[in-house]
């Protein structure tokens, strides 16, 4: 047995933030991507929040940021690239570990309510 079983290495702390983890959702299942305004939507963030986070994982390689336009509007495309495709896949398999490990420990202590106070 590991030193350490729960100490979860794998969960990428760059994936791990709520928004990112958002958006990384959002596009794990979209090779052509999202544009930023629907990326905006599905994740409930503003414009600025989207932006910074999307800098933080176009700088980690994670996602790629094309700016075009059609006709006169500007789009701004959102997707994932190869290796933060991985890196999510990866973060994911991690995480299900997390929630095993979680309902098998429930599982040994049945007597302990799991529902939130007031339910």
């Amino acid at each position: 047995m590991p030193e350490a079983p729960f100490s979860y290495q794998g969960l990428d702390r760059l994936i791990h933030e709520k928004a990112r983890l958002g958006i990384m959702t959002s596009l794990v299942g979209r090779p052509k991507g999202l544009a930023f305004k629907d990326l905006k939507k599905l994740c409930g963030l503003t414009d600025g929040n989207l932006s910074r986070h999307l800098q933080v994982l176009e700088e980690a390689g994670i996602v790629r940021i094309e700016k075009s336009f059609e006709g006169k509007r500007p789009v701004t495309q959102c997707r994932l690239t190869a290796e933060g495709r991985q890196r999510f896949l990866d973060y994911l398999a991690v995480l299900e570990e997390v929630v095993r490990n979680a309902a098998e420990a429930a599982e040994l202590a049945p007597d302990i309510s799991l529902a939130p106070k007031g339910v």
